[in-house]
């Protein structure tokens, strides 16, 4: 049987759960494909952390923080009983961050505390270095957010084999459908095999978390070079870890959210704790750690028509028609999903250019000179 959509999203993570959610606010028929469900990959195994990025007032930062301030409001309007606000201590590394962070204050203004080194141990935690904490922060229940955001919405569990444009229509083929749509956007994490998007520099980082019963009283979440989250309802969850250097999924096992706790252990009391399960996943990032939303430039017509652009010309974009990325969001994706679902909707529906910071665009020019370099 075929089905006309407005829009068919590919990826049923973050990404595409708040994507999906925002467009059928603006009255669109949306249908989401995922070959292995909701929040089966990197979004199911995220710490999901809603927090403030610290730094030196840098362009990923103030887009980061711009993206919480939106994103806390989101959850807590839509979804608030998914959304904890239980507060994020981000602690320094070493001494060496610890400098840092107090250059760091001037640069922030999201709404924090400092906490001194008596403060944060009075809360169980062990450290020697003061801290920010941010009061509206917390964490969101991974697959459940992403299972409400999609409650209303057409959700298949198939994968999608290719895609084919005929007739100003998107046809997508899966082993048990064709199917037809005026837009079509991946949200596919680290894969992308069905279009050339080569020059966005997509790219895995494996994580895992676990969650762990215990009886610890840990009210707030905090972060250094891993996430501890607070202990809600007998559960704390730790993770995830990020390593760059893994290609492919590995098989998810119970030793990976150990080594999670025995990380732990120098911060706070582990004694107790007992893994009820591990969730492993990869997340996907760009080149420049920003966001990917936006058209989608049609690679292979750009390198036909116009070959110069190897050795430095600037031709106009041409776009693969109704084809839209939503993607990028590395170990943020809980906080920049529904911003850059905002953006994108405004794009496919009200025809508003997104913000150049998150387009796709950005990146081309530098790829195409890049393949002429020996």
């Amino acid at each position: 049987m075929t089905h006309i959509y407005d829009s068919i999203i590919i990826g049923a993570g973050i990404a595409g759960a708040t994507l999906a959610h925002t467009l059928t606010k603006k009255n669109q028929k949306v249908l989401v494909l995922d070959k292995n469900g909701i929040a089966s990959g990197g979004s199911g195994a995220a710490g999901a952390f809603v927090s403030p990025k610290i730094g030196k007032g840098s362009a990923l930062q103030v887009l980061t923080n711009e993206a919480f301030e939106f994103t806390k409001d989101f959850y807590l309007s839509t979804c608030p009983e998914y959304f904890h606000q239980t507060g994020v201590i981000r602690i320094p590394k070493d001494e060496v961050d610890a400098k840092k962070f107090t250059e760091y204050k001037a640069f922030n203004d999201n709404k924090y505390e400092w906490y001194s080194k008596e403060k944060l141990q009075s809360l169980g935690i062990n450290t020697e270095s003061e801290s920010f904490y941010f009061p509206e922060a917390g964490v969101c229940d991974a697959i459940d957010i992403c299972i409400y955001l999609l409650k209303d919405i057409e959700v298949k569990t198939e994968e999608v084999v290719s895609l084919d444009r005929t007739d100003g229509q998107w046809n997508l083929l899966t082993p048990h459908s064709s199917l037809l749509t005026k837009n079509v956007v991946l949200a596919t994490g680290f894969e992308s095999k069905l279009v050339d998007l080569r020059y966005m520099g997509i790219r895995g980082t494996w994580g895992t978390r676990g969650d762990f019963s215990s009886n610890l009283d840990l009210k707030a979440s905090m972060h250094q070079s891993m996430s501890i989250g607070a202990n809600m309802n007998g559960i704390i969850r730790l993770g995830a870890t990020h390593e760059k250097e893994i290609t492919d999924p590995l098989p998810c096992s119970d030793m990976q959210a150990l080594s999670l706790e025995k990380k732990a252990s120098a911060m706070i009391d582990t004694s107790d704790f007992k893994l009820l399960e591990a969730y492993c996943g990869m997340r996907a990032g760009s080149k420049d750690y920003f966001p990917l939303a936006g058209e989608i430039i049609d690679v292979p017509r750009m390198l036909e028509e116009y070959p110069a652009l190897l050795s430095g010309a600037k031709p106009e974009f041409k776009y693969v028609e109704n084809l839209y990325i939503c993607n990028g969001m590395g170990g943020r994706g809980f906080v920049f999903a529904p911003l850059i679902a905002k953006m994108l909707a405004e794009l496919i529906v009200d025809d508003k250019k997104v913000d150049d910071r998150v387009s796709p665009d950005r990146l081309f020019l530098k790829w195409c000179r890049k393949l002429h370099s020996p």
